[in-house]
């Protein structure tokens, strides 16, 4: 028997394909696991986690710098950092179907997800994309697809102090893409195979840890709340001896109930002055003439996994008369599309004129406007709210008379006259 939580999230993965958020990869050749490509309104909530995460980490401070390495690197930054050695997950086949899994994700240790058959001994599969350079492949050297963005970083910390001469503390910040060979991909676009990561490494005196890490931690709970997250999902796991990361001294998980289960969204980690002493880079403090090696902080957020979040978080029912009306209540500064400019009716030449009007006006000011002439007031509104337009304007007969709009909410479905030339004002208000 289905239960609720399949049930949402039937409901949230249809809304992405209906609604133009999320389609399956290579859908039309029958699909690839672990792939996801993002539709218009996908690339918009996208593109508004990422400003929101700029905006909050890199260009209101005056201590960080952001960097955009490249995704392919010298192999042996990854034998430097340990990936190659033990960026591992568990990997069991099962005796009776052949289907392997990653032991950890089995519902049932032993068992089979599929058939229900025995799995073997766990084997430890290592999780990197190879590939080779060079146009003769067995003179070709081994590369690998970043499997995640700090090294990246990390490889650049000395270029940035040359170029900047920054003070300690001090980050070095990245969004950027990285690939991991994930043994079973599932549950939408929380485990895949290509990921959007959001890092920063901030750069410290090791006294200075526990005083680094609180203060992230809560820039970490502050932005959750900024994005419009349910922070009655949002949880707090600190990470024990045995399960951290090789190069971590201290994690805190801020995970989300997720509707198959309580998963990791953020994290937070203590890296000591691993990175740096591996790769063996130093920081000249000129003032004080020594050399020492920082120890670093990583606040670490994925994408696709906010996504998610973020659409679990805002997507809502209410009953009116015979009909469920589904819609997404965004915070109006996260949803894809600020808001939608319609005629009344589209066969009116003088309506549309005038909506074409409005449409342009708060397009230049906005951006993230849409046009939508397509079927009735009643199922404009509808499309409108199953996407999170936090406001409808409706261009009518009266607005030929007295330069009025009518603008729908859409988390109350109210409705209220105002002037054209107020429109803009109004909706920075609420946006702010």
């Amino acid at each position: 028997m289905e239960n609720n939580d399949d049930k949402l999230m039937e409901k949230i993965i249809s809304l992405c394909k209906r609604r133009g958020f999320v389609y399956p990869g290579s859908e039309i050749y029958g699909g690839l696991a672990g792939t996801w490509d993002y539709g218009p309104l996908g690339v918009a909530l996208k593109n508004n986690i990422k400003d929101a995460w700029r905006k909050k980490f890199v260009s209101s401070r005056n201590d960080m710098y952001e960097v955009d390495a490249a995704i392919l690197m010298n192999g042996e930054v990854w034998k430097a950092s340990g990936h190659v050695d033990t960026f591992t997950d568990p990997l069991v086949e099962c005796t009776k179907c052949k289907k392997r899994f990653r032991e950890d994700t089995l519902k049932v240790k032993g068992k089979c997800d599929d058939c229900g058959g025995v799995t073997g001994e766990a084997r430890q599969f290592n999780m990197m994309f190879s590939t080779k350079i060079g146009a003769v492949e067995d003179s070709a050297a081994t590369v690998y697809l970043r499997p995640e963005t700090a090294q990246g970083i990390f490889v650049n910390f000395k270029n940035i102090v040359d170029s900047f001469h920054p003070k300690l503390p001090f980050g070095i910040a990245q969004i950027g893409k990285a690939f991991r060979n994930e043994i079973t991909p599932r549950d939408f676009i929380f485990r895949v195979r290509e990921i959007e990561q959001m890092e920063v490494e901030y750069f410290i005196r090791e006294d200075d840890a526990d005083k680094s890490f609180t203060y992230w931690h809560e820039e970490i709970v502050s932005f959750a709340e900024e994005l419009g997250l349910d922070m009655a999902s949002f949880h707090e796991v600190i990470v024990g001896d045995g399960d951290r990361a090789h190069y971590s001294k201290r994690t805190t998980d801020f995970e989300f109930d997720f509707p198959f289960g309580q998963k990791e969204l953020f994290g937070l980690a203590y890296r000591g002055s691993f990175d740096l002493n591996n790769h063996k880079l130093e920081y000249i403090d000129e003032e004080a003439k020594e050399k020492i090696t920082p120890h670093v902080i990583e606040p670490s957020m994925g994408v696709d996994r906010l996504v998610l979040a973020l659409m679990l978080s805002a997507y809502a029912e209410d009953t009116q008369g015979e009909e469920v009306r589904s819609y997404l209540k965004f915070k109006p500064s996260m949803a894809p599309v600020v808001c939608a400019v319609s005629p009344l009716l589209k066969n009116k030449p003088e309506l549309v004129e005038k909506a074409r009007v409005v449409y342009g006006m708060l397009k230049s000011e906005f951006g993230r406007v849409m046009w939508d002439d397509n079927g009735n007031i009643g199922k404009r509104y509808r499309r409108q709210d199953e996407i999170g337009t936090p406001w409808c304007i409706v261009i009518d007969f009266d607005t030929l008379t007295d330069d009025t709009v009518t603008i729908r909410d859409r988390d109350t479905g109210s409705q209220e006259r105002i002037a054209k030339l107020e429109l803009v004002d109004y909706i920075k208000e609420r946006l702010s």
